[in-house]
């Protein structure tokens, strides 16, 4: 095993400056130069994972092929590197204190006072040392901001790591904040000396400051900026607002950011290739097509929600010469007004996953109008079980059909709770309790499915199985497969033993295509995950009736 050079990255001022998205582009950069990457992030949170947090206070849930529910920042990280994320990857307060204090009750610390020094800092560097295997560099982000109570564990971690691990193979690079008043016409550095003074406050002199700025700075605010923080005046980048955030790592580059971390770390790399990038970026801005696609959820007004899935709607376009307009629409305005006025205009119509009765039958409305009006459909997870409601609804003659997680006394459970299935990934029947049905109980991770040869799943993919990430703890009913098939709906992807059905679809429908697992986390910006693409060429095909 290599041993690998470690680059932490912490936070100043307030949250959201883009910690995740500046982790991710110094991982593509140093790909870029040839190097091997992973990248992890450290949350101060209590909470075990996310998989139970309100998308509303934490955007979206991320799911890896062995079923970890991780922060969103690993889709940036996936989407930006090579690197495949895992359990290993995401770890939170809760989960650190939560395995010392198994350790304490096994009586691992043989009966020594169990403390945060040296306890809880030691089970956190063993967190980052848990995912190197023969990485040339590990990035690790640490949530939060600097100053932050529940953030000071970890940053005493990584303070620690660097004289365990030795100064030349570490470096901590320091997102800060440097506005832009408009009243008078000036950048202000004075909060990006306070966010390193905190810094410095706990024995951590950051190496390398990005500056986060809506305008570009000065040879001279950066020469303040690097006198006052104590950083040499060539590692104090710009970090400007884009349009585009696959235009991150080329602004970096173009800063001299991989240049300054190389020396730093002192690895001697090959000169940076960023073909794909630049052609990324340019097939982005020069798309000549608008596409319009409403996405009718429960948590519009927060598109962190949908990360994961606004980014491969917009990696499908560009590979096909369009700009996608994602246009978001409240499920639970749907319930009012009816939709058919919200969604004019709009050349696609997708559905996503979700939990919760808010918002259900506005969803639905939407899935009738998609279905009558022959525009084509995407569902996802949820998405998928109530296109399978709608039709067996409406065109099954199935009355007061639904889901059993909306309505448990429903005389036609089209969709329910399963309670075992066989997991491929251990070899194992998993069985779920009759008395627990939330977090841990779900249905996770990369499953396959085979996928019928005549069908639209097939056409995309080009393959008859697949391997998917799944999150979600209800299923098709199987007790009314021959009866939605009799009408016209096709089950065209199965598990391997048939039991579960992970693809529907409506033949004689242009676009009409639902999946239970969530294809949104495998696209990638140079490689558009193939349902999207199918379903971005049927909306660009519909627009062009306009």
């Amino acid at each position: 095993m290599r041993r690998p050079k470690f680059i932490f990255i912490t936070g100043g001022v307030l949250s959201s400056l883009g910690k995740g998205l500046a982790a991710a582009s110094i991982g593509a950069l140093m790909e870029s130069r040839g190097l091997r990457v992973t990248l992890q992030k450290l949350d101060p949170y209590i909470n075990v994972d996310p998989g139970t947090m309100n998308p509303f206070q934490h955007g979206e849930v991320y799911v890896t092929d062995d079923g970890a529910e991780t922060d969103l920042d690993l889709g940036h990280y996936e989407r930006f590197t090579r690197a495949r994320m895992s359990k290993k990857n995401n770890y939170t307060s809760g989960s650190i204190y939560y395995s010392v204090i198994k350790k304490e009750r096994r009586g691992d610390y043989l009966g020594a006072t169990v403390q945060v020094i040296p306890h809880i800092t030691d089970e956190i560097k063993q967190a980052i040392q848990s995912v190197v295997n023969d990485e040339d560099i590990v990035i690790v982000e640490i949530g939060g901001t600097v100053g932050d109570i529940e953030s000071l564990p970890f940053l005493e971690a990584i303070r620690q790591f660097r004289n365990d691990v030795g100064r030349e193979n570490s470096i901590y690079v320091h997102v800060t904040l440097v506005p832009y008043l408009k009243n008078s016409g000036e950048l202000k550095t004075k909060p990006t000396q306070h966010s390193v003074k905190e810094l410095r406050s706990i024995g951590i002199q950051p190496d390398i400051l990005l500056c986060r700025s809506e305008k570009p700075l000065s040879p001279e605010i950066k020469a303040k900026i690097a006198h006052f923080c104590n950083v040499e005046p060539d590692a104090v980048i710009t970090a400007q607002d884009v349009d585009c955030i696959y235009e991150v790592p080329l602004m970096l580059h173009k800063e001299g950011l991989d240049d300054k971390i190389v020396q730093l770390l002192n690895i001697w790399t090959r000169a940076p290739v960023l073909d794909e990038w630049e052609n990324l970026v340019r097939r982005a801005r020069e798309a000549s097509r608008q596409v319009r696609i409403a996405i009718v959820g429960k948590y519009v007004n927060l598109k962190e929600s949908y990360k994961s899935l606004h980014e491969a709607l917009l990696h499908a376009g560009w590979i096909q010469d369009a700009k996608v307009e994602p246009v978001y629409i409240d499920s639970e305005e749907v319930e009012k007004e009816g939709g058919e006025a919200m969604l004019e205009g709009c050349h696609g119509i997708l559905v996503p996953g979700g939990f919760g009765h808010r918002g259900i039958e506005g969803k639905i409305k939407a899935i009738k109008i998609a279905r009558e009006r022959n525009i084509p459909f995407f569902g996802i997870c949820l998405g998928m079980q109530l296109a399978v409601v709608e039709f067996a609804r409406n065109v099954a003659g199935l009355d007061h059909a639904h889901s059993q997680e909306f309505n448990p006394h429903t005389p036609h459970p089209v969709i329910y709770l399963m309670r075992e299935w066989f997991d491929y990934k251990s070899q194992k029947t998993i069985r779920r309790s009759e008395q627990s049905d939330l977090g841990g109980t779900m249905r996770l991770g990369a499953y396959p499915c085979i996928l019928e040869k005549d069908s639209k799943a097939f056409e995309a993919y080009g393959e008859i199985e697949i391997w998917e990430r799944h999150r979600h703890r209800f299923e098709f009913n199987n007790d009314y497969r021959e009866r939605l098939a009799k009408y016209g709906m096709r089950f065209t992807g199965l598990s391997p033993d048939k039991n579960l059905v992970e693809i529907v679809e409506i033949p004689d429908h242009p676009w009409f295509l639902g999946c239970q697992f969530h294809p949104e986390f495998k696209s990638r910006p140079m490689e558009a995950h193939p349902l999207f693409k199918a379903f971005v060429r049927k909306a660009i095909e519909y627009g062009s009736k306009d």
